[in-house]
């Protein structure tokens, strides 16, 4: 707890996956994928309770053997490729409300950020209650990016995505820092997701750099996971 302020932890982990088969079960570096984030949240100082989100039984069976909390399952009309983090949020408040349980912060950790860490978690919590904003969601810089470097392409001929482009070149030492969430990390007040709202009108932004925003998707992202994850251990 920090400062008096309870937060739910949800890791939300449902069975199926296109891209990788089993993805969130699927071996990285010795433990399976939803481990590293299971143990990142134990680990929190400021988490008041952690659970597990899951409509997949082997998946609740795993994440248990990790220490997690699976303490519902999830409707297998809210594990859909259509199905939103906030009907999975709103669904787990639910549950637990039924038992009394009550928090005024709920942060969503997705397993398929295995590199985000514990100092993370916390930072995200100190900065949402510190500032008072509405939500805080973990980002990374795009490195050397610009909007006047997207192109649309007719054929193989190059065209500018934007008409008042022109035909400058940006400089690097020129460009406006930009940023995207990296998934790792959405931190939000219970009062707007009861709401439907899933950011609010405040919503600040936790950096962090690409060797801890390895969001996987494809089989290539566990080979850069496991890399950074060697070179950390190294």
């Amino acid at each position: 707890m920090y400062k008096e302020k309870r937060v739910l932890g949800i890791i939300t982990a449902r069975g199926g996956s296109k891209g990788i088969p089993r993805k969130n079960i699927k071996d990285l570096a010795g433990r399976p994928l939803i481990a590293h984030t299971i143990e990142a949240a134990k680990q929190s100082a400021y988490l008041t309770r952690c659970v597990v989100s899951t409509d997949d039984p082997e998946i609740a069976a795993v994440a248990r053997s990790w220490g997690a909390d699976v303490p519902f399952m999830r409707p297998a009309e809210l594990a859909g490729d259509r199905s939103t983090s906030l009907e999975v949020v709103r669904h787990a408040l639910g549950e637990l409300c039924q038992s009394g349980d009550a928090y005024d912060y709920v942060m969503i950790l997705q397993p398929t950020s295995p590199l985000r860490t514990t100092a993370d978690i916390d930072a995200c919590i100190a900065k949402i209650v510190d500032t008072g904003a509405d939500s805080v969601m973990s980002m990374m810089e795009l490195v050397d990016f610009s909007l006047k470097k997207l192109k649309r392409l007719e054929g193989d001929l190059i065209l500018p995505l934007a008409e008042e482009e022109g035909s400058a070149s940006s400089r690097r030492q020129s460009l406006v820092p930009l940023y995207k969430r990296n998934g790792a990390i959405y931190l939000t007040r219970v009062s707007l997701l009861e709401q439907g709202d899933m950011f609010g009108q405040v919503s600040r932004a936790h950096l962090m750099p690409p060797e801890r925003s390895v969001d996987i998707n494809e089989p290539i992202d566990f080979l850069l996971a496991e890399f950074y994850l060697r070179h950390q251990s190294s």
